[in-house]
């Protein structure tokens, strides 16, 4: 017995010393010397800045001064510094969009979770630290993903996840275009819904799977077959239903919507943010601008889809659609900047490479943006959609570490933004 408690005695003092090392290590501080850096929340840039870093989260920001002797120095006095980024409108889970119609019934849960984790490592390397996954085909696949990053099994970015999609059947958040007598799993089905009722108690369903906000289909999609953009979807009575349920919880809904009366309908019914916007009217954005309402607009793929899927022969009526919104919507966008309507960064990877996120920031300056403004739009004003302002989005004490550091100046060239670049997160530098 005595030998036994001495043993325990020792396994717990071990333990002991394990963790206080471990806290010790955590509380580290270190600095990280800024030659420019980007404050988002007063949209101006600062000479020569000492972020101190303590715990992962930023401590102190000012003017640079020789931090104590012996401390460790993260020199980028060559280069400027920006909050890390973030993509409003991902899909990290499963391969990405090709011709095949069928293929998201082709891989396995755990293949999707696999792709999911090296999707999100690309993304987070591109210096988007934190995103919003708007679904998975398979419900809460994307739940398992962001948990996984969460604790420490692999690197990606801080993730808000939808869960999947709410839709009406055979609608725009649906697997379509297969043969009648072929069955889709249940759990690719998990947000259809056949009115108000029906709709709420699947939204219970969700909410109780941890989700972090909901996503409804509004109108069709221009990526699946059947359904048409501008055509209304989901109810008004049917997107109220589960924003009020979320709501129960704290929690935002969104709403896929390229067309205006299905963004209306949306937009009465509560919706946080209208995603791609390519056909909203006056109507529809003043609607927005009087309630608050972000527009989320994916304004860089349009070009990717004519180009890639004309080459790769994905369907004509993919392509047909393609083209009726990719320019609309841009002029939307461009209608929406100058109305003052609260924009936040999309850009609906999964359609695209996971990875080349910022390639979209040129296009939101060419359609109407300052070059100050689409980084905000990638930071504190994506930060203010999520209601995590006050952890991540700009480098502010209080705020997690995460940093970007690129050379040259984004703000006379944004485009640097998609070339080479450092990434840190929490306090750590990505490899």
């Amino acid at each position: 017995m005595e030998t036994t408690g001495r043993r325990l005695a020792a396994a717990i003092g071990a333990i002991a010393s394990f963790l206080v090392g471990m806290a010790a290590a955590d509380a580290a501080t270190h600095y990280v010397r800024a030659g420019k850096m980007v404050d988002v929340v007063k949209g101006v840039v600062l000479n020569d800045q000492l972020i101190r870093i303590e715990d992962q989260r930023i401590v102190a920001v000012g003017p640079y001064a020789p931090p104590p002797e012996g401390a460790e120095i993260i020199d980028w006095s060559g280069k400027t510094v920006l909050p890390g980024f973030f993509d409003m409108h991902t899909h990290l889970v499963g391969d990405i969009q090709s011709a095949g119609l069928a293929d998201p019934l082709l891989s396995t849960g755990a293949e999707d979770a696999l792709i999911g984790a090296a999707n999100a490592h690309a993304t987070l390397l591109a210096g988007f630290t934190t995103v919003r996954d708007v679904g998975c085909w398979r419900a809460f696949t994307d739940v398992a993903l962001r948990d996984a990053i969460n604790a420490g099994y692999v690197q990606g970015p801080r993730m808000a996840v939808a869960g999947g999609y709410f839709t009406i059947p055979n609608g725009g958040g649906a697997i379509t275009g297969l043969a009648p007598d072929v069955a889709i799993p249940a759990d690719f089905e998990a947000g259809v819904v056949r009115g108000p009722d029906e709709a709420r108690g699947k939204a219970r369903n969700f909410l109780q799977h941890r989700v972090d906000f909901l996503k409804t289909i509004a109108t069709g999609a221009v990526l699946t077959v059947g359904t048409e953009p501008g055509m209304p979807e989901l109810s008004e009575a049917e997107i109220r239903a589960i924003v009020e349920e979320a709501a129960k919880h704290g929690k935002h809904v969104t709403a896929h919507a390229h067309g205006a009366e299905g963004a209306k309908n949306a937009i009465r019914a509560g919706v946080r943010s209208i995603e791609h916007g390519s056909l909203l009217d006056d109507e529809a954005l003043s609607m927005m601008k009087k309630r608050g309402v972000w527009l989320v607009a994916d304004i860089y793929n349009g070009d990717y889809i004519d180009d890639v899927g004309t080459r790769e022969h994905w369907p004509d009526e993919t392509m047909r659609k393609n083209r009726e919104t990719t320019d609309t919507q841009r002029e939307v966008f461009r209608k929406a900047v100058k109305m003052g309507v609260r924009i936040a960064y999309g850009t609906d990877s999964g359609v695209y490479p996971h990875g080349d996120n910022a390639k979209q920031f040129p296009y939101m300056v060419k359609y109407g943006m300052t070059p100050m403004q689409a980084i905000q739009a990638a930071t504190i004003s994506a930060a203010q959609l999520l209601g995590w302002e006050s952890d991540v989005g700009s480098i502010s004490v209080g705020r997690y570490a995460d940093l970007v550091a690129v050379d040259g100046d984004p703000l006379a060239d944004i485009s640097i933004l998609a070339g080479d670049k450092i990434v840190m997160k929490g306090g750590e530098i990505v490899q």
